[in-house]
């Protein structure tokens, strides 16, 4: 019935096993977008603008291309831990730590996203310009990734207080 939340009849084995399933497919978005952000990054310092350009961006580059490189080893993460730790029975513990590299992962994506977003504005607009739109840019990520999660959770778990009433 709606309203009563969606349920599932699985064995804690087959849970996990979805959990680990659903980990990989998110991954595999967050994966491409990073290393797409991290080939792009590592192209710019071999260009004459960049040589050239303020010490403030300069900084901002080797920020962001270390953010997109250490968001890119935890998004890329879980593959090797699961490797080396396939058939050790351990998928709670991989599905958790997995989770956590994903987690850790994006939140660094959305630095690194924002480091890219301000070196290509503070080119086209005013610095001033481009920090108030990052900062715009990364209210953006927060409350599409942060905060509407959170408010859809909170509103399911009253919504299931409210039934059990």
């Amino acid at each position: 019935m709606a309203g009563n939340g969606y349920t599932r009849d699985e064995s804690e084995a087959e849970s996990l096993d979805r959990h680990w399933q659903e980990l990989l497919q998110e991954l595999r978005v967050a994966q491409a977008g990073a290393q797409i952000l991290f080939a792009f990054l590592l192209t710019i310092a071999f260009t004459q603008p960049f040589r050239e350009a303020d010490t403030v961006t300069q900084g901002v580059y080797a920020v962001t291309l270390v953010l997109a490189a250490l968001a890119t080893a935890l998004l890329i993460g879980p593959v090797p831990l699961h490797r080396l730790l396939f058939r050790q029975r351990m998928r709670d513990r991989m599905v958790a730590i997995a989770g956590r590299m994903a987690s850790g992962g994006l939140f660094l994506l959305m630095l690194a996203m924002a480091g890219g977003v301000f070196m290509a504005l503070d080119a086209a607009l005013s610095r001033t310009a481009a920090v108030i739109i990052v900062i715009a840019v990364i209210v953006w990520f927060v409350v599409i990734w942060y905060v509407l999660p959170v408010i859809v959770r909170e509103g399911s778990r009253r919504q299931r207080e409210n039934l059990d009433a």
